[in-house]
């Protein structure tokens, strides 16, 4: 093997290893307001959403124990916020970020499938995988 090759073999294997996510990079991702895009299951779409009366809201602590929120937006760039939210607990398994909701005992899991500033994957058990967009907020004030 001549070194043209060997370099050629080197910079394609580097290619590929910078391809991987590394799902501990995806937790920064995660906080925010997400709007939900579409939801798909099997690769076929089963609802499209072209305007949404709620916004998800993802809070995450150092511990990576976090919540789950509803909110609505209102249209001076605030939100109503009730009281109810689904504490998690964020596990990175299997080269996966999953996310453990315990609620009445009950465990679910979800696992996140791309967490990046413009989109965020999420596939739960039953293999509904829903797509969000990074929220932007309409103030008419302005």
């Amino acid at each position: 093997m001549n070194f043209r090759s060997l370099l050629y073999i080197v910079i394609i294997a580097f290619t590929f290893s910078n391809c991987t996510s590394n799902p501990e990079d995806e937790i920064a991702f995660i906080e925010g307001y997400w709007e939900i895009k579409e939801v798909k299951k099997d690769n076929k779409l089963i609802k499209a959403y072209n305007a949404n009366l709620s916004v998800d809201y993802f809070e995450i602590n150092n511990d990576l124990t976090g919540f789950r929120k509803k909110v609505t937006p209102t249209l001076n760039g605030t939100f109503i916020v009730n009281q109810d939210e689904a504490p998690f607990t964020l596990k990175i398994e299997n080269d996966s970020l999953n996310i453990y909701y315990n609620h009445n005992s009950i465990i679910t899991k979800e696992t996140i499938i791309r967490a990046t500033k413009e989109e965020l994957v999420i596939v739960n058990s039953q293999g509904f995988r829903y797509i969000y967009n990074p929220y932007k907020s309409i103030n008419i004030d302005e």
